[in-house]
């Protein structure tokens, strides 16, 4: 195998040194040319392009033109792989793309790859259709590299997965224009199956992954969040064994008399001490999501992929819609995070760039699901960003991968707080966190007394 990937590497390095205008009109016809990319920047903005077959002017001006030549053309090397999905696949196809997302983010991280800049680059259609985005990686190598590109052919020569990932190569002719070409491996080498001329084009309404969220990672029922977890059978066990409890509760239930208080929050803004004490004072039910009968698994399901991930996150707040439906007959309750992070986590993970591209207010991703049952009231606990780290520090708490972005990336917890802010049908009551826990108290108590009933 070895031997075949150089072998294929030496092929595609002969074929790469020769001219590209000598080849370029050629292979033009033979590429399919309905996508549009979207790349994450280093400043969270996205450049947005499109392929053409032939030389022609463009409407975002030459400063667009030669932006993208910064970025993709050289000095260096650049090189884009994307991860297809075949749509009428189902979930299944999904979680296969997940996974091998996955893996090569890893792989892409490691060995040859390390001296390389990763950037997340989005392959999407125009007309917006749900199923038809593929996620992927703007691999570029400053130094032009022979073993980046021979790493690089390795492992994706290795990948068995069916259909294989997109492999494109920019490269810049005599006139400054940036020119991508495809590669395909067929027939145990690799081979040349179109190049086009790369053109700035404008950006999207709306962010392009939007349309797949409620089928990837903000579920709108508990059957989407059930089909994930049933392609994931064959490799996660545990899935089953969730899928075996989530089928146990009925698929509708109704809240009691009692008002239900969620509350949310990122790490260490005082979840904890607050459900409790609320728990005390009103002598309510305490729940967490997700419930105990699953969070044994929970970090097995942190380390897949986003979709599955969520789908875990989804049908714990279901089980534990169960256990409210019970308790809110008898006393209030209260509930200890609840859909609204499981959303809010999933759009800051999936929507690239800053908070600009996140879905705009009332927009129905924000929206509750409708066969999940309700809270009377949910309220958001707030600190400031350097508190937050100093309580963490001191408590020495465990970090999940969630959290660790969290701290090292500002963006991404902002954009955490700005869905948690953005969320409808219930919204959240921001609390600030900051003050003494008896004026903290104080403060949720009020706010529950004022919105709800049977107390």
């Amino acid at each position: 195998m070895a031997f075949a990937s150089c072998l294929s590497a030496q092929l595609l390095f002969r074929r790469l040194s020769q001219p590209l205008l000598q080849q370029r009109g050629a292979c033009a016809r033979t590429m399919v040319l309905d996508r549009c990319f979207a790349l994450e920047l280093p400043d969270c903005t996205l450049a947005h392009f499109t392929l053409c077959t032939e030389t022609r002017g463009s409407a975002l001006g030459a400063c667009q033109h030669s932006r993208l030549a910064a970025i993709l053309g050289s000095p260096g090397r650049s090189y884009s792989l994307c991860v297809p999905v075949a749509p009428e696949d189902g979930y299944g196809a999904r979680v296969r793309a997940a996974k091998l997302h996955q893996r090569l983010l890893h792989q892409l991280r490691r060995g040859p790859f390390q001296q390389c800049q990763l950037r997340r680059l989005l392959s999407y259609l125009p007309s917006g259709r749900p199923g038809s985005a593929q996620q992927g990686f703007l691999l570029r190598d400053p130094q032009d590299c022979l073993e980046t590109r021979r790493a690089l052919i390795e492992l994706l020569g290795a990948c068995k997965e069916t259909p294989q990932p997109h492999l494109g190569e920019f490269e810049t002719d005599q006139d400054g224009q940036v020119w991508k070409r495809l590669w395909k491996l067929q027939d145990g080498g690799w081979q040349e199956v179109g190049c086009a001329l790369v053109m700035p084009t404008l950006e999207p309404p709306l962010h392009p992954i939007l349309p797949d969220l409620p089928s990837s990672v903000v579920f709108p029922s508990r059957k989407a969040a059930k089909a994930v977890l049933e392609a994931c059978t064959s490799f996660i066990p545990e899935a089953q064994e969730i899928l075996d409890l989530v089928d146990q509760y009925p698929k509708q239930v109704q809240k009691g008399k009692f008002p239900v208080i969620a509350i949310e929050g990122l790490d260490a803004t005082g979840k904890t001490t607050v459900t409790q004490s609320v728990s005390d004072s009103l002598k309510a039910a305490l729940l967490k999501s997700p419930p105990s009968c699953v969070a044994q698994w929970r970090k097995i399901f942190d380390d897949e992929p986003t979709i599955i991930r969520r789908a875990f996150y989804s049908l714990g707040n279901y089980i534990v819609a169960s256990e409210i439906a019970k308790e809110s007959t008898q006393s209030p309750v209260v509930v200890d995070r609840y859909w609204h992070s499981t959303a809010t986590y999933a759009l800051a993970t999936e929507i690239s760039g800053g908070l600009q591209h996140l879905p705009p207010a009332h927009h129905p991703i924000y929206q509750w699901p409708k066969d999940l049952l309700k809270p009377d009231l949910v309220l958001l606990l707030t600190v400031s960003p350097e508190e937050r780290e100093q309580r963490i520090a001191v408590r020495g708490m465990e970090k999940t991968k969630e959290e660790v972005e969290l701290e090292a990336n500002n963006i991404f917890r902002q954009k955490v707080e700005v869905s948690y802010q953005r969320m409808e049908n219930p919204s959240c009551h921001v609390v600030d966190a900051s003050p003494s826990r008896e004026k903290v108290l104080q403060t949720v108590l009020g706010l529950i007394r004022n919105n709800c009933n049977n107390l």
